[in-house]
């Protein structure tokens, strides 16, 4: 069922960029941010209607844009901005279909925000919604620099980084809830979450992506050029290990440890996760496979951890000229419970990776020696971005 609505915020001037057009307006790569936020937005799963908020001047520019991006059971409707953001999305709420239940707000300034970024959003204001207890979503990344509290010039103290997030969007709620919070909203506030919490809605965070930065100023627009100028390649890894038959522990899974598992058998750590994230990297940069690269006639690497698989395969790919920009994983078997610990096994990959890795679990449904318990599984997608050397 599609129950899913967008509201994308394009109504700002954005005079920082330097055109003499609103900000959604001007030209990233050859098209409009406006287009590059549709298109980026779409694949979302039970996408059923996009509001698009724009200036009054330029609805019928707006409409022209949004006119060949149609696709079926999408519905984009175009509405006039207010004088605040918050006025803008007030309209954009009015536009709503009947039979839609969950609203993301959206601004068309992040407009490379993938669209599995938006699923993840979904997914955890439906998950709320389930359990009863509906709640905000926003996406956030860490905070990498060291923070200073100031006073003038003088330095205060030294903010605790570890609790700061920067906020992102989509910024994902339940749609009576949002609206009610909107209703009853007496002051402005800088996004959508601070509104809602105002109005006694808790707000909960997901994992953001670099990706989703906001262009704001002729920097920002020149860091989307070159993204985008970017050769962008994908690849995919597959690694099974088997438990070991004398039941030694613990088991290293997604470079962390679960002290109450049995070991997987291997060359190395037996880490299938990351050396199925290892595969997937070096067969998006056409670099051969982790056995060809690390295999069992390199004794150095006998007992090596994932953590220096990785490494080496991004000190490979680094020379080749490419970065990583995210990789997805998916588990497969009946053991460890992925659930309790995938937050922990996701940070601690994302940290030897350097961007974005998300992990998903599946069983085999009792077929086959994963569906017995005699082993794990892990299927790896990459996407990496680079110039690479030629020759």
């Amino acid at each position: 069922m599609r129950d899913l609505a967008v509201v994308l915020v394009a109504a700002g001037q954005g005079t920082r960029l330097g055109f003499n057009i609103p900000k959604a307006f001007v030209p990233l790569h050859g098209v409009t941010l406006i287009e590059h936020a549709i298109r980026n937005l779409l694949p979302t799963k039970d996408l059923r209607q996009i509001v698009l908020v724009a200036p009054q001047s330029h609805l019928a520019a707006a409409r022209a844009i949004v006119l060949p991006l149609l696709e079926d059971g999408i519905i984009i409707d175009v509405v006039a901005g207010g004088e605040t953001r918050q006025l803008s999305i007030t309209n954009g709420l009015k536009s709503l279909l009947s039979g839609i239940n969950t609203v993301l707000v959206h601004d068309a300034a992040r407009c490379l925000t993938p669209a599995t970024v938006f699923d993840r959003v979904v997914a955890a204001v439906r998950e709320s919604v389930a359990a009863g207890n509906p709640v905000g979503v926003i996406p956030v990344l860490p905070v990498a620099d060291t923070i200073k509290l100031a006073a003038g010039v003088s330095i205060v103290e030294t903010v605790d980084r570890n609790q700061l997030r920067i906020a992102q969007t989509p910024q994902g709620f339940p749609r009576q809830e949002l609206e009610s919070a909107y209703a009853a909203a007496s002051t402005e506030h800088t996004d959508d979450s601070a509104l809602f919490q105002d109005a006694g809605g808790n707000v909960i965070t997901v994992l953001g992506d670099s990706v989703a930065f906001k262009v704001t100023t002729t920097s920002d627009l020149a860091a989307a050029e070159r993204l985008l100028a970017l050769d962008q390649r994908t690849g995919i890894g597959t690694d099974v290990h088997k438990f070991a038959a004398d039941g030694r522990k613990p088991l290293i899974l997604a470079g962390i440890e679960w002290p109450d598992e049995v070991a997987l058998e291997g060359h190395s750590d037996g880490d299938a996760v990351a050396h199925a994230v290892v595969d997937a990297l070096l067969s998006a940069a056409g670099l051969g496979d982790i056995g060809g690269n690390f295999g069992v006639d390199r004794p150095e690497y006998a007992g090596a951890s994932g953590e220096v698989f990785i490494k080496a395969t991004l000190d490979l790919l680094a020379s080749n000229g490419w970065r990583v920009v995210n990789v997805g994983v998916q588990v497969v078997g009946n053991r460890p419970k992925l659930s309790p610990r995938r937050i922990a096994a996701e940070e601690r990959m994302t940290q030897l990776v350097g961007a974005r890795v998300t992990i998903g679990a599946t069983t085999t449904d009792g077929l086959g020696f994963l569906g017995n318990s005699e082993g794990v599984a892990a299927v790896a997608t990459a996407l990496i971005v680079g110039t690479p050397k030629v020759g």
